[in-house]
């Protein structure tokens, strides 16, 4: 495999030569010319450093056919290899915009002729663009393969690795319970002991290590100074300054206490960092010695942030405002001890483990010595895991309080069962397993508590910076922002449970490659670009859209709902344009997508056709435009303005102040009754009856006078008055009067019907009203007075038949008629 990129180059390269034989040299010569004209990267200018690519390549092949390499070496071999493949994705790139323009060219020429003789200028044409085209994906090819020969190497050397992690995991040394691994601990214990005490001496003993020492001993009380006075008072100190300046602050005071918290991270671990400066400047300590006491500062930030996460979430007998996890005082106290107990016990593990390996104890004696400060560890995390179980009782309405206290639940439970596998692993002889569970488990607890923290200052940022004080809790930037945050921590969580940074890089490798939709491949690059132009049309599609509807329109003899239409219509291009100039800007390849969109034809076909049908009937109501925004409309039983008309809908406000939302096909394929269309000229018409006897042309006189008296009546045409007809009680007729805005044909009925009521009673003009004679057949019958004691009675005895003398049921029936 070694050789396949100089195989694959030099057949590449002699099939290039052969074809340029065939052509004439002069041919030949102004084709190259032009090509480095273009700005042509030739292949040769793209793999100069092909010989230290194929050194690599044989040293990981040699390696990985070895297998007697260990993982650091395969790290940093993966590394190196990741390294090129990084400069083989970038390499295929090269002469992109000129293989496009090439492809375009030679696209443009059509097709070859399936019959006859195409002609001899075209042919030529076609072939030296097809030679050029050649040449310039020639650099392309090969980074391609380069690339794909680095992807393998880099699998194989994942595979391994994973494989000896695995063997690792499932080895099994002897039980830390066994009696006869303690003698041997014993006795590797009493040797390192002697061994550091052997190095102190010989360094105390030293003159040049004293004379050295007497040199740099104020360096060395200063240090041990700060590190006492640091370490044992300076979070105190601290707090007292701290309260003092939250005192005299009136915004952000969260904001301000947690900044001024962190003092209480930073001045500890100053005082650390000074102590194992001062021991390890002495020369005094040894070597064994130096390389614990060199790890004491990070092993330190255990404890340290124990004490500051636990003063943050945990208070000690002080409560919270709004206790983080809905937690007691009592319960919160008692989960603040364990978690400062879980800090140092972590950091005692770590120097244990940094002892054994110093002194390479044998795998017994170092899970030996080791065991009891895992042990530690794990009643730590059991009994942590126990107190964050502990229910609070809380208000069951609020969705978000339930959900974080199943969370703590959820992550008590967790805490525990790690805790628990974690020993009977260890007790059974899987000290790595034991690494794997219990360790990572106390590790999650500090990330998850960083996380809680963070998003509780990302709420109180906010509201310092919106000045609000109740709304921030359930605004959507201090949401985001949290999702953010924890995305971000997922990385660092996998590295905690065991994952490689190496895995990490490769997966982010894998998600900048993006994934491929037919000839497509489409990465968080392409997606990027797609939403930035996407949004950039958008917006100015906005802009336009409120220019049109406050400036250019209004100046234009369009009404009201034609100025809508047009503003709507508009917002439908614009964005149909962002999108496919996205699409276009993005390099995605609408023509991979057909079965995807005849597969989507289909679903709409079936399943969204009344969507489908809605959309369409909205873009003939914008184009057509029977009616618009403004119109007085009824339409299936509902009378009303039109508010807004949308894609798939029509908002339409009735007289009772209720909007009511009609599909806009209902609008297209039903009957609608438009009362404004045009104009607001409308008809009304004021029915009245009169009493039998009464002269009519009188009647007909008086209601003309109303009628032509009121202000909304036009009188071209003038109103009319309308003799209708013989009714049943009445002579009947109508005011039929053209109204100069039909919006008020309400008000002017009610102003018609009050004229009416009193002219008519001025003038003595009588107004019937139905009368009804009601006859009773058999009243004796209907007449129940006298038959209600005995129905009361008869439930009082048992024994008693029915009523007899009780009216038949048929004659309780039908007996009444009008």
């Amino acid at each position: 495999m070694r050789h396949t990129v100089v195989c694959l180059f030099a057949s590449v390269m002699f099939f290039c030569a052969t074809s340029l034989a065939a052509q004439d040299v002069g041919e030949v010569a102004s084709t190259l010319d032009s090509a480095v004209a273009d700005g042509v990267t030739a292949p040769a200018a793209v793999f100069s450093d092909i010989d230290d690519w194929n050194a690599l390549t044989s040293r990981a092949e040699a390696a990985l056919e070895a297998g007697r390499a260990s993982s650091v070496a395969f790290g940093d071999l993966r590394n190196e290899l990741a390294e090129w493949r990084d400069k083989f994705a970038t390499r295929q790139s090269v002469n992109r915009s000129r293989i496009v323009t090439v492809g375009a060219q030679i696209a443009s020429l059509g097709d070859v002729p399936e019959t006859g003789a195409e002609d001899s200028r075209v042919a030529a044409r076609r072939a030296s663009l097809t030679q050029q085209l050649g040449l310039l994906r020639v650099p392309v090819t090969l980074a391609a393969e380069a690339n794909t020969q680095a992807n393998g190497l880099i699998g194989e050397i994942d595979s391994l690795v994973r494989e000896r992690q695995a063997d690792r995991l499932t080895e099994r040394t002897q039980s830390p319970l066994n009696p006869t691994g303690w003698s041997r601990t014993w006795d590797s214990l009493n040797g390192a002991l002697r061994s550091i005490r052997a190095e102190v001496t010989s360094a105390i003993s030293n003159p040049s290590r004293r004379s050295e020492f007497a040199t740099v001993l104020p360096v060395i009380l200063f240090l041990l100074a700060v590190a006492v006075v640091f370490i044992l008072r300076g979070r105190a100190w601290f707090d007292r300054v701290a309260s003092l300046i939250i005192a005299h602050s009136h915004r952000g005071q969260q904001v301000v206490r947690f900044m001024l918290s962190l003092g209480q991270v930073i001045i500890p671990f100053v005082g650390l960092a000074a102590l194992t400066y001062a021991l390890l400047i002495s020369g005094m300590m040894g070597r064994r010695l130096d390389q614990v006491i060199d790890v004491l500062p990070e092993l330190g930030l255990f404890p340290i942030l124990a004490h500051w996460i636990a003063g943050r979430l945990l208070p000690n007998g002080t409560p919270l405002e709004s206790h983080p996890l809905d937690l007691s005082v009592e319960v919160s106290s008692r989960a603040h001890r364990r978690l400062i107990l879980l800090g140092y016990s972590l950091m005692l593990f770590g120097l244990a483990d940094a002892f054994t390996t110093v002194n390479t104890f044998p795998p017994v004696v170092a899970t030996v010595f080791i065991f009891p400060f895992g042990l530690l560890i794990a009643w730590a995390l059991y009994w942590l895991g126990q107190r964050l179980r502990k229910i609070q009782p809380v208000d069951t309405e609020d969705g978000a309080r339930s959900f974080r206290i199943t969370l703590r639940s959820l992550l008590g439970r967790g805490l525990m069962a790690a805790a628990i596998v974690g020993v009977v692993f260890a007790v059974l002889g899987y000290g790595n397993a034991f690494d794997v569970l219990t360790f990572p488990a106390a590790m999650t607890v500090y990330m998850l508590a960083i996380l809680l923290m963070l998003q509780r200052l990302t709420v109180d940022v906010y509201s310092l910076l919106t000045r609000s004080k109740n709304g921030s809790q359930d605004a959507l930037i201090p949401v985001l922002i949290g999702f953010l945050l924890i995305l971000g921590a997922l990385p660092v969580l996998a590295i905690i449970w065991g994952a490689k940074g190496t895995d990490i890089t490769e997966l982010w490798a894998q998600f900048r490659e993006g994934f491929s939709i037919g000839a497509t491949q489409i990465s968080p690059t392409n997606f990027l670009l797609f939403a930035l132009v996407f949004i950039v049309g958008y917006t100015i599609t906005r802009l336009v859209q409120g220019a049109l509807r406050s400036t250019v329109l209004p100046r234009t003899k369009l009404d009201i709902g034609g100025q809508n239409a047009v503003v709507s219509g508009l917002g439908y291009v614009g964005i149909f344009l962002a999108a496919l100039i996205a699409i276009t800007t993005a390099g995605i390849d609408l023509s991979g997508l057909a079965i995807v969109a005849g597969a989507l034809s289909v679903g709409i076909g079936f399943g969204l056709q009344n969507i489908v049908s809605n959309f369409i009937s909205g873009i003939i109501l914008l184009i057509e435009r029977p009616i618009s925004q403004g119109d007085w409309i009824e339409v299936g039983g509902q009378m009303g303005y039109v508010r807004d008309i949308s894609v798939r809908s029509t908002r339409i406000e009735t007289f009772d102040r209720t909007d009511v939302i009609v599909p806009n096909a209902d609008l297209i394929s039903n009957q609608v009754i438009n009362w404004t269309r045009g104009n607001n000229v409308g008809r009304a018409i004021v029915p009245v009856g009169v009493a039998y006897g009464t002269d009519t042309e009188w009647v007909t006189g008086i209601l003309r006078e109303i009628a032509e008296a009121h202000p909304m009546v036009v009188m071209n045409p003038p109103p009319s008055v309308v003799f209708m007809g013989f009714g049943a009680d009445s002579l009947d007729f109508q005011i039929r009067a053209i109204l100069r805005d039909v919006n008020y044909v309400l008000s002017v009925k009610s102003d018609m019907n009050h004229a009416i009521a009193k002219r008519f009673g001025a003038e003595g003009i009588e107004i019937p009203f139905g009368q009804r004679d009601i006859w009773l057949r058999n009243p004796e019958v209907l007449d129940f007075s006298a038959k209600r004691p005995a129905r009361k009675a008869a439930p009082q005895s048992s024994k008693q038949g029915p009523q007899k003398d009780a009216p038949p049921k048929g004659d309780a029936e039908g007996d009444v008629s009008s």
